[in-house]
């Protein structure tokens, strides 16, 4: 069975809604999908089992976690939707994000750019808002020619609407995956841009707090790199988790269901459920 768990519908910030994205999963041949939108689990709420017939639904969701001060992504897999952890996870941390969106707004208008703070807000109640968002904004009102122009001139790093969020802690956010019976996963680690020290002392920590698996592949990454992975999981006892990371369809490199396979001599984390 092909296994995808890790994806994202429009109840964050990918570009399909939860039906559409399942059944794009199915008609590639997915077996087992996990949606894992940020900070959100509403994806499930519009899904029935006429939708998902002929596929393995796993509950996930992706939380965003700050360890030794830098932002780290947190899959929560096989989770409870509907328990206490989870309402909680996703009520601090949409909260977290709407009052980041609205600062950003805020700087963007001393800017000269608009007021975009009545759209955000909007947004904000809809929907898990990030960056992405703003940036699809900062388009619509001829601001920037792409999204990817807007992050290069207004939301990337160093820019005046790169502004950092007050995440839970890691252990907080393993915690709540935890809580929900779930299995905890660090997702796409290459992503990080960490020494392999540094990386070592990421899985250590995780562990302590009762992480359960590394996201050895992600996407259509550099074999070499799954390699990597995998070793470390076997030398630290984590399990090991497979995902595109897919949001919208035009990028190839996150399709769904087209990652590589997991390494040999790798255990997959849902053999542990």
């Amino acid at each position: 069975m092909l296994f995808d768990l890790h994806c994202h519908s429009t109840a964050s910030d990918g570009k399909l809604a939860p039906a559409a994205l399942v059944q794009r999963a199915r008609d590639r041949g997915v077996g087992a999908l996990a949606i894992t939108d940020h900070d959100s689990v509403a994806a499930y709420t519009e899904l029935s089992e006429t939708t998902t017939r002929g596929l393995r639904l796993i509950p996930g969701i992706e939380l965003s976690a700050l360890w030794r001060g830098q932002t780290i992504h947190v899959v929560g897999l096989n989770i409870g939707l509907h328990t206490g952890a989870i309402e909680e996870a996703v009520s601090l941390q949409r909260a977290a994000r709407q009052r980041r969106a609205l600062v950003i707004a805020q700087r963007l208008a001393r800017k000269g750019l608009g007021d975009l703070s009545p759209a955000v807000a909007e947004l904000g109640e809809r929907i898990s808002i990030g960056r992405p968002h703003i940036a699809e904004l900062l388009v619509e009102r001829g601001q920037a020619r792409s999204t990817d122009d807007a992050f290069r001139k207004h939301l990337g790093t160093g820019r005046i609407g790169d502004i950092k969020n007050e995440w839970a802690s890691l252990q907080q956010v393993v915690a709540w995956i935890r809580e929900a019976g779930g299995s905890a996963v660090i997702a796409h680690p290459e992503k990080y841009q960490l020494t392999r020290t540094r990386l070592r002392d990421l899985v250590s920590d995780f562990r302590a707090v009762g992480g359960t698996a590394l996201e050895v592949v992600s996407g259509r990454q550099q074999t070499q790199e799954s390699r990597q992975l995998a070793k470390l999981c076997a030398e630290t006892g984590l399990a090991a988790s497979t995902g595109s990371d897919f949001h919208q369809p035009e990028q190839f490199w996150a399709e769904l269901g087209s990652q590589p396979a997991l390494p040999e001599g790798c255990e997959p984390v849902w053999e542990r459920w």
